[in-house]
């Protein structure tokens, strides 16, 4: 079970996320890490290269068919890192990631990253899910 923790001093949370989650982890709970991703079709060929709207879309599908996997969802993920190679993306990669998120509003990090692993992708998520 997850409790999404605001304190009261606490600015008004604006977006699709929680400044601290409280899980009580029992015997039938577990826990998924999902590795970064990146919008790299099968073949390792980059999915929408220069384009950061699709490739987030991309990755998010991409997550939410692993987690299928574990019989879960997005509403099942309480932690989120987003690897950017330009912080000015976040005003096209957060209403997209809200989105998503809508129901979860996990703890989340966005960091400006020099690259990734594979030339032409701008961007990798990493997840945490809890069910």
């Amino acid at each position: 079970m997850k409790k999404q923790l605001i304190p009261k001093n606490w600015a008004e949370v604006m977006w699709a996320y929680s400044p601290w989650l409280e899980i009580d982890l029992k015997k039938s709970e577990k826990m998924v890490f999902v590795t970064g991703q990146i919008a790299m079709d099968k073949n390792g060929v980059p999915v929408a290269p220069d384009n950061i709207e699709k490739q987030t879309e991309y990755i998010f599908e991409s997550i939410s068919t692993i987690l299928i996997e574990w019989w879960m969802t997005l509403d099942d993920v309480v932690k989120a890192v987003i690897y950017v190679k330009n912080i000015n993306d976040f005003s096209k990669i957060s209403p997209i990631r809200n989105r998503y998120f809508a129901n979860s509003k996990p703890v989340s990090t966005l960091i400006e990253i020099s690259n990734t692993v594979k030339q032409g992708c701008d961007i990798e998520i990493d997840v945490i899910a809890i069910k």
